[in-house]
């Protein structure tokens, strides 16, 4: 009989499916520095992980039993993939199962800084009853999304997704993928049904240069320069608004905040942070930044969908 640590917690329905297969789950969470050890004493054939777990070269060669390593997610930069696969592991995430829940959530982020959301559910709690004219002209120099242009760096699924979102809105869609020339996207609408809209992805410096609203979702590796830096920034329309919600690295945090505080852009909504889970004060408090604490895959769907895709990878590859 198999035996899984889902050490981050798995969905009840996936883990039900694996049950249902005689695979043994266990979600009791194992501390960092005690996995490598419980993973051999406990004689696991594999380990589910998200975010909050890695799973480096010291576990890897501790369990010798060890068969899969499972990323309930799409991003795999907690584990040392290729290291695990040169010693025989087969490695698996879940790429189809968050993109809705994070477009969306970049898009949370988008409305928030655009129409100053974070600042005014601050605000209204303390003054809103004292001071609610003061405030309804602080607040009512919002913009709009409907005519704006968004930029998608990174156009795979999630990129996609948030394209679809971006199009409902009644943006214009600028996408640079390196790998990805066109992409066809399927809008659904109620009492209308499905409208296929071709992007062809262009240039970077465009897409920079032109866009009101940025959102990055590409990967990145820890120690490696951010792709999004004081350069790239110093390019950015003064009234760009960014969205991190990929991983922490991919914007070098102080040199956003240097772009806000010197007006090169208008805010910027992060989901990731370069030191989870102890993000820098200076991002959390300031007025023109949202922030969100990882929370991109963290809806009711898209964590039953994580799980179910999880299952199904892992009976197949244990079954076998």
């Amino acid at each position: 009989m198999s035996k899984i640590l889902a050490n981050d917690g798995i969905d009840s329905v996936g883990k039900a499916m694996l049950e249902a297969e005689g695979i043994t789950v266990i979600t009791e969470k194992i501390k960092q520095e005690n996995l490598a050890n419980e993973l051999f004493d406990g004689n696991y054939d594999g380990i589910v992980v998200r975010s909050a777990t890695t799973v480096r070269a010291d576990i890897i060669d501790t369990c010798p039993n060890l068969k899969v390593i499972g990323r309930a997610g799409v991003g795999m930069d907690n584990i040392d993939v290729n290291y695990a696969q040169s010693k025989g592991k087969m490695v698996i995430n879940t790429p189809n199962s968050s993109s809705q829940s994070v477009a969306e959530l970049v898009f949370a982020h988008f409305y928030s800084v655009a129409r100053m959301l974070q600042l005014s559910h601050k605000d209204m709690p303390s003054s809103g009853a004292a001071k609610f004219n003061d405030l309804k002209k602080t607040y009512s120099a919002g913009v709009e999304l409907k005519g704006k242009t968004l930029g998608v760096i990174g156009f795979g699924r999630i990129g996609q997704a948030v394209a679809k979102i971006g199009i409902g809105s009644g943006m214009k869609i600028l996408a640079y993928d390196p790998f990805i020339e066109t992409a066809a996207l399927d809008l659904e609408f109620f009492g209308i049904g499905k409208v296929n809209v071709e992007i062809t992805t262009g240039s970077f410096d465009e897409l920079i240069a032109k866009s009101d609203f940025i959102t990055m979702h590409v990967p990145h590796k820890s120690g490696t320069p951010a792709l999004i830096g004081k350069e790239i920034l110093s390019r950015m329309k003064p009234t760009a608004i960014l969205v991190n919600a990929a991983r922490g690295g991919v914007v070098d945090e102080a040199a956003l905040l240097d772009a806000i505080n010197n007006n090169l852009i208008t805010g910027a909504g992060l989901d990731v942070f370069d030191n989870e889970p102890t993000p820098l004060e200076s991002l959390l408090n300031h007025p023109k930044i949202s922030c969100t604490p990882h929370i991109g895959a963290s809806t009711a769907e898209a964590q039953e969908r994580i799980g179910v895709e999880m299952a199904t990878k892992l009976i197949e590859f244990l079954k076998k």
